[in-house]
């Protein structure tokens, strides 16, 4: 069986998550440089509609795991069918989003694979030697190594989101679906049964690591209530809102929005920091942004470092011009 180059696809309700798109691009430069087949993976319930999407965001071939037991993630039941599925076929590179449950379930199916698995990183290459190349931020973002899994297979390794740029969408039905829903027993047990699901309305409308523009508040803005400049701001653009550390450690807005070291790594087209002082937590989960825009009045805040436009200035003053500015833009005021 000839090797192949597989993304793991991400995916919710049935759809692909903006991620593993994204690393179907990177999959793709992987396996031309590698000369193998790309195979996207997706497991979860009801998964037609995402195979269609994954052939057309440029798979060669589709593994499909379909079955109410993968409806909503769950750490074991993923861990085994992704560790079945490579045990079968043996792939020479598996990418993953890194994001919570690639975080979760990744390096635990690499310890069952008995290989290595390189996290959150910012770039892929080829060696000479026809290794992956897998490059990565560490020491919270102060620090860049590379590092080639040499002797273990498969490679694998999570890559952060908005690192590669989604291909151009093309209907392909002819791209090979394989149908792998029985690679694990789906009778096995459950450890946890999910009883009820409750978002928050904000959530619904657009998420921090899917979004293309994210307006960010932190321990500026004061209070709660002052978040409403950030979401005036968000509306008016298009964006998420997300949040530092210190806001929702604060209690001012849920975990869901927190970027950063230990809530959602993002890369999007435009980051606009507000009340941000830009610690390296912080940094550690948005620096991949293409453009970064800061807003904070202390001139020597660590966030101006890294911005690519900074505005000192007081952001209760700023913001609402700013917003007005867009409003006029757009059309709308």
């Amino acid at each position: 069986m000839a090797q192949q180059v597989w993304v793991y696809v991400e995916c919710e309700a049935g759809l692909p998550k903006k991620i593993g798109l994204e690393l179907l691009n990177a999959g793709k430069q992987l396996s031309n440089a590698l000369n193998q087949p790309l195979a996207a993976v997706v497991i979860g319930k009801e998964m037609d509609q995402a195979a269609a999407e994954c052939a057309a965001f440029g798979a060669d071939e589709v593994i499909v795991v379909d079955s109410p037991k993968y409806e909503v993630y769950q750490t074991e039941p993923y861990a085994d069918a992704l560790t079945a599925l490579a045990e079968k076929y043996n792939p020479s590179v598996i990418l993953m989003g890194a994001t919570n449950n690639g975080r979760d379930f990744g390096p635990r199916v690499a310890c069952r694979l008995k290989t290595g698995f390189v996290a959150s990183c910012t770039d892929l290459s080829v060696t000479e030697e026809g290794k992956v190349a897998w490059t990565r931020l560490g020491f919270s973002g102060n620090l860049q190594t590379t590092v080639v899994q040499k002797n273990s297979m498969p490679q694998m390794g999570s890559v952060r989101p908005g690192v590669y740029e989604k291909r151009e969408r093309k209907e392909n039905p002819a791209v090979k679906v394989v149908d792998e829903s029985g690679i694990v027993a789906n009778d096995s047990p459950l450890r946890a049964v999910l009883l009820q699901s409750v978002r928050e309305a904000a959530g619904e409308i657009l998420k921090v690591e899917d979004a293309d523009i994210i307006v960010s508040g932190g321990r500026g803005l004061g209070k709660a209530e002052n978040f409403s400049y950030i979401r005036d701001l968000a509306d008016v653009l298009g964006a998420a809102v997300g949040a530092s550390r210190a806001a929702v450690d604060a209690g001012w807005i849920p975990h869901a929005h927190q970027v950063g070291q230990t809530g959602k790594v993002v890369g999007p087209r435009l980051y606009i920091a507000c009340g941000i002082s830009g610690a390296v937590q912080h940094q550690a989960g948005m620096s991949g942004s293409n453009v970064i825009v800061a807003i904070n009045k202390d001139e020597t805040a660590p966030i101006f470092e890294i911005a690519d436009y900074g505005i000192v200035g007081d952001l209760f003053q700023v913001l609402p011009i700013l917003t007005e500015e867009v409003r006029k833009m757009k059309g709308l005021a």
